[in-house]
């Protein structure tokens, strides 16, 4: 028998079948695991935990979408397929003061199409010959006046959106949209007209194509012009195409105010007329008038030349769509006298019957000053003065008074600042202070040299005789029209009372006493006419040239002024301007309907 062994070595024992096996110990660290990531169970137990957590994971952001944030996602969706366009609200009108319109806005469409939609025209149609886009096309050509080549291409290509042809009649849209093509529709827009052409163009200025305001009133009352745009709000398909029962909203426009003029049509053709001639007869580079009521400060009319038609503003010279009448300003020459006499006598340092020795020239603190022609020695009243336009004896009376107070009568009249009238540009002039009036500039702006003004300056700061002594600011504009077709005034015009009523009274019989009824160039038959004449040379060597009066001469109520500038030569106002001054005070005359006072012109006294 065979003893057991004692190294602690586990010992074999003999199986049934005589061989030996291994003996394991009882101990944990013999024992093999209960199952391996690689055996198939285990590999079973991982997945469909895997999936337990995506399921769940889906559950939860499907519960999120379509429960707790559906309307969030709900509003993402309508946003991308919501589209809005907007609805231009129309310009408001520019009537005169009779109501005749000058600028209005019509109705017209921008014709549009969502060119993935043309091919399905007639496909479902048993009977026609051509389908799709070639149907299209033939049927479109004709309505649009395109070829149907022209028109195939325009509605080719894989464009959700394009324009087709824009600013077309509301009649042209309709016929288009009769035809029941699919993509094709049509956005309502504005286009501003001008039925009077030219008329009036430099005042009522011009939109550009996008509708936006660029010049004159159309620019000055942009904001009562242009009202407000709406919009409206639809969804449309993946096609473009707009969903029946989807959201649609629409805010309609609000259209713009009408605004009133103060001028006449017709007496703004017959100004424009006559300025056109006068300045092609005379060879002058341009030439503007202005009739002015002088107790309202209403402007009649106020013509330029060159002018433009604002239904095609680019085809005149950028300079000629601007308003010489405010914006263009020169030294207005003799017509400048009457505010030096008119200080005088209001000072009561002259009378029309003050006597006075007149050389061709004559040196005033080694200044010469000469008359514009030569002239024995004359002795003259100051109303013979004024009515040979003598610059020796103007500035006679002009050194009775200081420069600072012909200074601040030149400022009353209105000169050296802007009149208010309701346009872009208007330059209000220069009259520097009195002690700048050194050496020559002391005397010479005693008639009309050395200071500039612009021509409707001048129109009122002489209506002020017409009108009582007191300035009444100018207007263009008579109001803004109401919903019930009444007027709204803008607000009355400032009034400055400049010189007394005994020395309006006394100007006016001077202005008259300087015109020869019947005899002179600027009379105008039946009335009594009162007015001055002025001829300044401009710095580049041409001259302007100007009349300025009234009529009657007694009772005044329009005041009328032609200019002429760019003058060649030197030419005088009372040659130039004078004929034009007294065609067109004869019309406005018939045109406001005022009649002959029956009275004579005033004779004074010339010399002694």
């Amino acid at each position: 028998m065979t003893s057991p062994r004692r190294n602690g070595r586990s010992s074999t024992s003999r199986s049934a079948g005589g061989a030996r096996r291994p003996r394991t110990s009882g101990g944990p660290a013999s024992r093999l695991p209960a199952g391996r990531v690689g055996e198939p169970a285990t590999r079973h137990r991982l997945l469909i935990t895997l999936i337990l957590v995506a399921v769940l994971a889906l559950s939860g952001r499907l519960v999120w979408v379509q429960g707790l944030d559906a309307s969030a996602r709900a509003e993402e969706a309508v946003a991308q397929r919501t589209v809005t366009r907007t609805i231009p609200a129309l310009r408001g009108e520019i009537t005169d003061r009779n109501g005749t319109v000058l600028a209005s806005s019509v109705q017209r469409y921008d014709l549009w199409v969502n060119q993935l939609q043309v091919d399905e025209y007639r496909q479902n149609s048993k009977t026609a010959e051509v389908k799709g886009i070639d149907a299209a096309a033939k049927e479109l050509a004709p309505v649009l006046g395109w070829t149907e080549a022209k028109t195939k291409e325009a509605l080719t290509g894989d464009a959700g959106f394009s324009y087709l042809k824009k600013n077309v009649e509301p009649a042209v849209r309709d016929a288009v949209i009769a035809l029941g093509i699919p993509g094709i529709g049509a956005d309502a827009v504005a286009d501003r007209i001008y039925p009077a052409g030219s008329v009036g163009g430099n005042i009522l200025g011009f939109v550009g194509s996008d509708g936006t305001a660029l010049a004159g009133t159309e620019l000055s009352f942009d904001d009562e012009l242009r009202g407000t745009d709406g919009e409206t709000t639809y969804e449309r398909g993946a096609q473009g195409q707009i969903i029946p029962t989807g959201k649609q909203t629409t805010t309609p426009a609000v259209n713009g105010s009408d605004v009133v003029l103060t001028i006449d049509r017709d007496l703004q053709w017959k100004s424009q007329q006559i300025v056109a001639s006068t300045v092609q007869k005379w060879g002058a580079t341009g030439g503007s008038a202005v009739v002015y009521n002088a107790r309202t400060g209403e402007v009649l009319s106020l013509a330029e030349y060159p002018t433009y038609d604002p239904n095609d503003p680019g085809a005149a010279d950028e300079e000629d769509r601007g308003n010489r009448s405010v914006s263009n300003v020169f030294e207005p020459g003799s017509t400048g006298k009457l505010f030096t006499l008119a200080a005088a006598i209001e000072e009561g340092t002259t009378t029309p019957e003050s006597e006075y020795e007149i050389p061709y020239e004559m040196y005033f603190d080694g200044e010469r000053i000469k008359d514009s022609r030569y002239h024995p020695d004359q002795q003259l009243t100051t109303a013979g003065i004024l009515k040979n336009s003598s610059n020796v004896g103007t500035v006679q009376i002009s050194e009775t008074l200081t420069p600072q107070v012909r200074h601040d009568y030149l400022k009353a009249f209105g000169l050296g600042e802007r009149t208010g009238v309701e346009l872009p540009g208007e330059s209000a002039g220069i009259v520097h202070p009195a002690d700048q009036w050194t050496g020559r500039t002391r005397y010479t702006t005693s008639f009309g040299q050395g200071y500039s003004v612009n021509a409707l300056q001048m129109v009122s700061a002489v209506g002020t005789f017409a009108n009582d002594g007191v300035r009444v600011q100018p207007s263009l504009v008579k109001g803004i029209r109401q919903e019930d077709g009444s007027v709204r005034p803008l607000g009355e015009p400032e009034r400055t009372r400049v010189v007394s009523s005994e020395t309006a009274e006394t100007m006016r019989q001077l202005m008259d006493n300087n015109i020869d009824d019947g005899e002179n160039v600027a009379s105008v038959s039946g009335y009594a006419v009162a007015g001055k004449s002025g001829t300044a040379q401009v710095p580049d060597g041409t001259y302007t040239a100007s009349f300025i009066g009234f009529a009657p001469a007694d009772d005044p109520e329009i005041v009328v002024g032609v200019f002429l500038f760019g003058l060649d030569t030197f030419i005088s106002g009372g040659r130039s301007a004078a004929p034009a001054f007294a065609e067109l005070t004869t019309f406005t005359l018939q045109n406001q309907g005022i009649a002959p006072t029956g009275k004579p012109g005033v004779d004074l006294e010339d010399e002694w």
